[in-house]
């Protein structure tokens, strides 16, 4: 099945005197906050991106987005559509870092170390070669 490339989703957000303003995706049962208008846009697009992720990743359903124009909102709150492009979304969590605990003979360490060497570059290396991956 073909992955989305980008999704849509209206964000309520909701200002009030001497507080950041809160962000809330209704259909998605999620909200974030930022401290202007511009870190709330950005904080919702990471919420949004990390969300999609989450479901697509369980096999969740994605619920269906409500029109723009149908959310309900107060006199002190703005309806949002918020956009996320999915497939720097993904790459990013393919791609990203995660730490192990490895454990050495405490000489080899010390040697290495002597040496200056890139444990992780060796073992990404070590890891690659052991399981036939060439890139």
């Amino acid at each position: 099945m073909k992955k989305v490339e980008r999704y849509f989703y209206p964000a309520v957000f909701t200002y009030e005197p001497g507080c950041e303003i809160a962000v809330d995706f209704p259909d998605l049962k999620c909200a974030t906050s930022g401290e202007n208008d511009d870190d709330a846009l950005l904080m919702a697009r990471e919420l949004l991106g990390c969300v999609m992720y989450g479901l697509e990743e369980d096999n969740e359903e994605i619920p269906a987005p409500t029109p723009l124009n149908e959310v309900k909102t107060n006199d002190n709150e703005r309806a949002v559509l918020i956009d996320v492009y999915m497939p720097s979304i993904r790459n990013a969590q393919e791609n990203k870092s995660v730490n192990r605990t490895v454990t050495l003979p405490a000489w080899l360490n010390a040697r290495a170390l002597e040496c200056g060497v890139n444990f992780s570059a060796v073992l990404q290396d070590a890891l690659k070669n052991q399981l036939n991956i060439n890139r």
